[in-house]
């Protein structure tokens, strides 16, 4: 059971002539970076909304929009007479200064950020527990697209692991050719330096030996194979977090790749390294998106 960083929820709500509505997004993120857009009377409660979200969603770029909005048309605005007027005389002062058309300085300070806002009024409780529960509601919605999202995320990363221990099941009749070509290769150059008649067969065979240690995959094949399993079972564990576990199995997976690789010493076994490497890079970037 695997959950995706990438998710979605939404809830609305009434109460008393009000309408709520609450969004979660997330994407892709090592840590949890948390966004809110909230009403300005929810700011004295951040805290809590951030906690609660935190708890529930583990990790993520996560977006939280919360709206409250009246039903009856009467949502209020004002303007902050003394920031307008401060920044009125401000940028008359500085066009004057620099000789700058003043154009519509009205509109561009309005536009300022805080100089208009809503008259939200005091946040009852009863308004507040509202809009915790249809918060809840959007991360239970987010919590379940998150789980479809991993369910098809499962399925990639099984086929992919099996297709990676049936690549490894394809190595061993190469391995007999390679050996009896090294040691072809290592005689014939022999002769032609030597002569034949003066190689040393004792020397010989122990080159041979030792190239044949050097050229040993076993224990590459076994740990590979055993990682393989290792993240079949860890697909299986009951929990939402497990995408640095596999990321870590994944990175053991291809140092045993690429040790195969570099003691192929056949063309066939690189070939089959190779398409192993493909299969492991498509599996690093699915689990960039498991929680």
């Amino acid at each position: 059971m695997l959950y995706s960083m990438t998710g979605f929820g939404r809830a609305g709500g009434t109460i008393s002539q009000k309408s709520i509505s609450v969004e979660v997004r997330s994407l892709n993120s090592k840590f949890n970076d948390l966004r809110f857009k909230i009403p300005q009377n929810f700011k004295e409660r951040e805290h809590e909304l951030r906690r609660t979200v935190i708890d529930r969603t583990e990790r993520g770029k996560i977006d939280v929009n919360v709206e409250v909005k009246s039903l009856l048309g009467e949502d209020a605005y004002g303007i902050n007479g003394p920031l307008f007027r401060k920044y009125y005389r401000e940028i008359s002062e500085i066009s004057r200064e620099l000789a700058i058309p003043e154009g519509d300085i009205v509109q561009t300070i309005l536009r300022i950020p805080n100089v208009v806002s809503s008259e939200d009024g005091e946040l009852s409780e009863s308004e507040w527990e509202s809009v915790m529960a249809v918060l809840n509601e959007a991360l239970d919605r987010f919590d379940e697209f998150r789980l479809q999202e991993g369910a098809a995320l499962e399925v990639d990363l099984t086929a992919r692991i099996v297709s990676i221990r049936e690549l490894l099941l394809r190595v061993p009749p190469f391995e007999t050719d390679r050996i009896d070509r090294l040691r072809q290769r290592l005689r014939q150059n022999l002769d032609e330096f030597l002569g034949k008649d003066n190689v040393d067969e004792n020397r010989f065979e122990q080159e041979v030996l030792f190239y044949l240690e050097k050229m040993d995959i076993s224990e590459e094949k076994m740990r590979l194979e055993q990682h393989c399993i290792f993240f079949l079972e860890q697909l299986e564990v009951k929990g939402m977090t497990k995408g640095r576990k596999l990321s870590f199995i994944s990175q053991e997976m291809g140092r045993e790749i690429n040790t195969l690789g570099a003691k192929a010493y056949s063309a066939d076994i690189q070939r089959l390294v190779v398409a192993m490497k493909d299969e492991l890079e498509k599996i690093k970037e699915q689990i960039a998106n498991v929680l």
